[in-house]
């Protein structure tokens, strides 16, 4: 059954636990400035983009990632018109925050305009020709400049980074001193989203409670979202901070209602039934959030496996 396969991808989830997938074609392997890159054709998940050896995004299921990432946050803020976005450099994040008829302008900054290239050209499904929007503005910096440097104010601020591991500056994005940066460029009543790291009980206490608390630092309201992605191999953290409306308060009919009046159609995992059970999370999950005492810092990163 497996025989078949030359070539296997492989990469750690946990101690112990290795996930693989059969290759049939490697569409592109280098390396940019920034990150080793590789764009891989699989049997299970169909076109994948992997840095630095850790999956990122595949066809097969990357709307689960990127439909539960975006219209959360989005939908807690009424009207957003001025979008930031830090990485996302497929596309797939923009895709779904231009979906909202809203939405005057995104900037979108990635350090890698190399990797946005090649995002372009071998992952089209993916961002389904949003780079040709007018609305989107591209900046190739380093996100931490840009907030420095910016005057400009935003309605949500999303954070589609890669996971902070030991020995990549990615880590300094997760701290509390770079989201109160990130705080005093929102709008008033402003949202802030990050992905968070691995959610199962294998790998839930590397990173994501602290990310709920550290962003619980800044902000009134805190929501943590989880939902399984088979591609990461694991249950993924999505964590939404708030200093207006609380997104655990968004109901099953308000959040359907305002899809629609938005027109954000054909959505293939996200409306009112999913936020009701994203926001419901597990009892561990639950638990190491209101147990969690760790701030993460620049002194102090930490790190997923």
């Amino acid at each position: 059954m497996f025989s078949q396969y030359n070539n296997w991808h492989n990469e750690p989830i946990s101690p112990g636990l290795i996930h693989y997938w059969a290759v049939e074609n490697v569409v592109y392997s280098g390396s940019s400035k920034y990150q080793e890159i590789n764009i891989l054709d699989t049997v299970p998940y169909g076109r994948c983009l992997v840095l630095d050896g850790k999956i990122q995004s595949s066809e097969w299921d990357e709307f689960i990632y990127h439909e539960l990432l975006i219209h959360p946050a989005m939908l807690s803020f009424h009207n957003p018109e001025r979008i930031l976005l830090a990485g996302g450099g497929e596309g797939a994040s923009a895709r779904e925050i231009l979906r909202h008829r809203s939405v005057k302008k995104l900037t979108m900054v990635d350090l890698d305009k190399e990797l946005v290239e090649l995002c372009i050209k071998f992952l089209p499904k993916m961002n389904t020709g949003v780079f040709e929007d007018q609305r989107l503005e591209i900046k190739f910096m380093d996100i931490f400049e840009y907030l420095r440097k910016s005057e400009d104010i935003f309605d949500v601020i999303i954070f589609d980074l890669p996971d902070s591991t030991e020995g990549s500056p990615v880590d300094q994005l997760y701290t509390l001193s770079f989201y109160q940066m990130a705080y005093e460029k929102l709008a008033p009543n402003g949202i802030l989203v990050t992905q968070s790291g691995p959610t199962s009980f294998l790998n839930y206490s590397e990173i994501f409670p602290a990310i709920h608390n550290t962003i619980n630092q800044i902000f009134n309201n805190v929501t943590s979202l989880s939902a399984s992605i088979p591609s990461f191999g694991d249950t993924w953290g999505i964590t939404i901070g708030s200093s207006g409306k609380n997104t655990n308060e968004l109901s099953l009919k308000e959040v359907d209602v305002e899809l629609k009046r938005r027109g954000v159609t054909n959505l293939n995992f996200y409306d009112g039934t999913t936020h009701i059970g994203s926001i419901n999370l597990p009892k561990y999950l639950r638990d190491a959030i209101n147990y969690e005492t760790r701030i993460i810092t620049s002194q102090h990163p930490l790190y997923v496996y």
